[in-house]
């Protein structure tokens, strides 16, 4: 066994262990504060108190001191976005851990076999035949495991490297739906809302969030984690080559499909209701690699925590900002290019 697969396999050091573990619990406070503070804050602020009682008046009979305003603010607005938040951030993040392990390169993000640029084009094309905002989700998730679909497809019966092959697949079919979106905007009439809606699609937002679209991803958010989560040692092994993995039992093809199934899942469950979101993806497991190392049995659950605590800060920052919201997706890139710059620029390797 080489050098390489012993110091993947080993237990971790047990002060590094250590320290990861700790990281991981401060992620998980910096979230539940950071989600606490949300509930609170906004053009009409909520007060700690209330926030509380109104929180646990689902679980138990209390005396209502708070306005139907409040609640309804509350429970209606606030409440769904928040959780929003938090699904699409953890999700976009363990997406991108898994797909970088996956296929063993640093650059690889959600939206790499074209479950973004599909799930772009579904929706452009819903919100062009003038469908509810609820089949417009529909239609963009349908889109995006059709890309991802037919991206394996055409990978499967090309010829050479097969990791190779489906990243320069995934660009290409990319890249196709991607024409297929500039289409739609230049064939939407500009004196109606539909080039407006299909451009403000396109820039992300959580403006809107329903508790319906929470109910309606949880369960593919939910299950799709929990595969990636459970697999995150094999991961671990995939990192090494399909050779060495099989030296120690471990049917590297059919744990590559699993984590490619989910991850793709969990990323068009939320780009159909979020819009496109980019860097959270790609930036959040190199910076949780910063934090506590390459070994995926910690930076899976790193990359969900804070994942699902940066967006939500960043959502924050959108909706408070300015008197205007600002699209979520333009503030990701703001921040993640230049810390990206930043990584590339200050390691020697990612």
């Amino acid at each position: 066994m080489t050098d390489r697969s012993k110091s993947t396999l080993e237990p971790c050091p047990s002060k590094a262990a250590r320290r990861a573990d700790v990281i991981i619990v401060v992620l998980a406070i910096l979230t539940v504060a950071i989600a606490t503070a949300s509930l609170m804050l906004g053009r009409y602020p909520i007060d700690p108190g209330q926030a509380v009682l109104m929180l646990a008046s689902q679980a138990v009979p209390l005396d209502q001191t708070w306005t139907d305003q409040q609640a309804t603010l509350f429970f209606n607005v606030r409440l769904p976005r928040i959780l929003l938040a938090l699904m699409v951030g953890c999700s976009l993040s363990v997406a991108g851990a898994a797909y970088q392990g996956t296929f063993q390169n640093p650059l690889v993000s959600p939206d790499i076999l074209g479950a973004s640029q599909g799930a772009a084009f579904g929706a452009a094309v819903a919100i062009l035949a003038g469908f509810t905002m609820g089949l417009v989700s529909v239609s963009a998730f349908c889109f995006s495991l059709i890309t991802v679909g037919l991206v394996l497809l055409i990978s499967s019966r090309a010829k050479g490297n097969h990791m190779m092959v489906v990243v320069l697949a995934g660009v290409m079919v990319s890249s196709l739906f991607q024409a297929g979106v500039s289409c739609t905007k230049l064939i939407a009439d500009p004196n109606n809302d539909e080039l407006a809606d299909i451009t403000y699609w396109l820039m992300g937002s959580l403006t809107g969030a329903k508790m319906s679209q929470v109910a309606t991803i949880a369960p593919i958010v939910v299950a799709g984690c929990a595969v990636l989560f459970a697999l995150r040692w094999r991961i671990n092994i995939l990192t090494m080559g399909d050779d060495e993995a099989s030296t120690m039992g471990v049917n590297a093809r059919v744990i590559r499909i699993v984590v490619i199934v989910a991850a793709t899942f969990v990323t068009a469950a939320c780009v159909s209701v979020s819009g496109m979101i980019g860097w959270v993806g790609l930036v959040i497991p190199h910076l949780c690699r910063m934090l506590v190392g390459p070994d995926y049995r910690k930076l899976i659950p790193a990359s969900m925590l804070m994942g699902a605590g940066f967006l939500l800060f960043v959502d924050d920052i959108a909706r408070l900002a300015t008197t205007a919201e600002i699209p979520i997706g333009i503030l990701t890139a703001f921040v993640g290019a230049p810390f990206f710059l930043y990584l590339i620029t200050r390691r020697r390797k990612l």
